[in-house]
């Protein structure tokens, strides 16, 4: 991480742990594809306290990406906020504009790729109701995108709140999953190397209508959806979310960078 110096353009993504990323494999190999200077590396930072600091160090740093447990952390560096990021509150994308000075630009392209992600199921059309696991930066941007289409969604997390219910009360009232048939985990669980994680789901409530939707995508078939497709349900993990975002954070760089 204090050996950024070079000529080559740097991106990366700021996090930690950081293992269990494909971003660095995903961007580089874009790079490499299309001929562009550029290098993208992981910066694993337990505290972002210092990362603005960080970036005025490194001039050659011109675009960040964020993941857990940072997406929130970052706000308060932030010059300039886009709407995305706005209203969900958490920031995945850092454009750096050096023209003047250092102006921190953040935005949120998890929505977009949330919502390419669930389109691409055919499930909007329905208008199902749907219920997101956990209340973290990413569930943010699932309910962002949830809105956009129309979708009513409630919060699960381990403590009730305005909007939010228990995983107590899934397993207390089984209408609550006949009735919304949309899952999405949004909570890291499962996520490489605790790959037996899961939500505490009510499983053997879920039928053939349901989709359970994943953003973890390493590994591919998580403990979530393996728990969900033994009952018949649809699943999808976030795969697909993972490379839209980082297509719209590419536009996102390209349109701002100085």
């Amino acid at each position: 991480m204090n050996n950024l110096t070079t000529d080559t353009r740097i991106y990366g993504l700021v996090g930690h742990p950081l293992g269990h990323s494909f971003s660095s494999t995903f961007f580089n190999e874009k790079f490499t594809r299309e001929g562009i200077n550029a290098r993208y590396v992981n910066l694993d930072m337990e505290s972002v306290t210092g990362l603005r600091a960080f970036i005025e160090a490194h001039p050659e740093i011109v675009g960040l990406n964020v993941t857990i447990p940072h997406k929130r952390n970052v706000l308060p560096l932030m010059d300039e906020l886009g709407e995305e990021a706005r209203a969900t509150g958490a920031v995945n994308v850092i454009c750096i504009d050096r023209s003047n000075g250092l102006r921190l630009i953040g935005q949120n392209t998890d929505c977009l790729g949330f919502g390419a992600s669930l389109d691409a199921t055919g499930i909007p059309a329905l208008a199902p109701k749907a219920l997101i696991l956990g209340t973290g930066g990413a569930s943010a941007a699932v309910a962002f995108a949830l809105e956009k289409r129309g979708i009513d969604h409630l919060f699960v997390s381990r403590s009730e709140g305005h909007g939010r219910i228990t995983y107590d009360s899934l397993h207390a009232n089984p209408e609550i999953l006949r009735e919304r048939t949309l899952i999405i985990n949004a909570t890291p669980l499962g996520t490489y190397p605790n790959v037996d994680g899961k939500p505490d789901l009510p499983y053997t409530q879920l039928t053939g209508s349901h989709l359970c939707m994943d953003l973890v995508y390493n590994p591919a078939v998580t403990a979530f959806m393996a728990a969900a497709a033994a009952q018949g349900s649809a699943v999808k993990n976030g795969l697909m979310m993972l490379h839209e975002q980082a297509r719209a954070a590419w536009q996102f760089w390209q349109t701002l960078s100085k």
